[in-house]
C-alpha cells in the first residue's frame, strides 16, 4: 500500500495548467524562442535542480554544446524566464495603480485584479518564476526581487494611505499585503484553463477577496 501510494504521490504534477504561454511580446523565434519554451514546460514541472542540460537539449531537439552558444549555463534559461515573469506582472500593477480613480479602495480592487489575473493568465510562467527564484544566484536574481520588492511597496502604500483615510481596516499593512499577495500567487499552482472559470472571473472574485480581507467600505 506504501508503495502504491508513493507511485501516486510521483505522479502527481507540480502544477495544473497544461499550456506553454509566455507574453505576446517576448520574442519566441529560433533556437532561443524554443529553449525558453521548452525550458519552461521542465523547471515547472521537475524543478531547475531536477532538470539537467541534457534533458533540455533533448526536448529542444539539438546537442547541449548549441544550447551553450544561445545562453551560457542553464541558470541563464532560468534567469530569462524569472525575468520575463517578474517584468510582466511588474508592469501590470504600475500600469493598473495609474488606470482609473485614485482613491485606495478602487486602485487595492484593479491592483489585486492585475496581480491575480497575470497568475492565471501565464500560471506556468508564474510558477517557474516564483518557486525557482531560489535557485538563482544574488545577481542574476537581483533584478527580480527588485521588481517583487517594489510591487509589494506599492501595495503597502494603497493600504496605508487606506487605513489613514478610515477606508481600510487592518492591524498591520504589510501583513495585509502579504496575504493578499500569497492568495493570488497561489491562482497560478491550481489553475488550469480547461477549468471552469475564465482568467478575467477568477481575478474579479480574488480582488473582491482581497477587499473584503481589509474590511473596505466598513460603516
Amino acid at each position: 500500500m506504501t508503495n502504491d501510494r508513493s507511485a501516486a504521490l510521483a505522479t502527481q504534477r507540480r502544477f495544473a495548467a497544461s499550456q506553454v504561454r509566455l507574453p505576446e511580446h517576448v520574442l519566441l523565434e529560433g533556437t532561443s524562442g524554443r529553449i525558453l519554451r521548452e525550458a519552461l514546460l521542465l523547471f515547472a514541472e521537475r524543478g531547475f535542480y531536477g532538470t539537467s542540460i541534457r534533458d533540455l537539449g533533448t526536448a529542444c531537439g539539438i546537442r547541449s554544446a548549441t544550447l551553450y552558444s544561445h545562453f551560457p549555463a542553464k541558470e541563464n534559461v532560468l534567469a530569462e524566464l524569472v525575468r520575463i515573469g517578474h517584468e510582466e506582472h511588474h508592469r501590470r500593477l504600475v500600469e493598473a495603480a495609474s488606470a482609473g480613480p485614485a482613491d485606495p479602495e478602487a486602485r487595492l480592487r484593479r491592483v489585486a485584479r492585475a496581480h491575480v489575473l497575470v497568475h492565471a493568465e501565464f500560471p506556468m510562467l508564474a510558477v517557474v518564476a516564483n518557486n525557482e527564484l531560489h535557485a538563482l544566484s544574488a545577481e542574476l536574481a537581483g533584478p527580480a526581487l527588485m521588481l517583487r520588492a517594489d510591487g509589494r511597496q506599492l501595495l503597502i502604500d494603497i493600504l496605508d494611505e487606506g487605513i489613514s483615510e478610515g477606508v481600510f481596516d487592518v492591524p498591520d499593512a504589510f501583513l495585509a499585503v502579504t496575504a493578499i499577495s500569497g492568495m493570488g500567487m497561489r491562482v497560478a499552482n491550481w489553475y488550469d484553463s480547461a477549468m471552469p472559470y475564465e482568467p478575467e472571473e477568477v481575478a474579479d472574485t480574488y480582488a473582491e477577496f482581497a477587499l473584503r480581507l481589509t474590511l473596505a467600505g466598513r460603516p
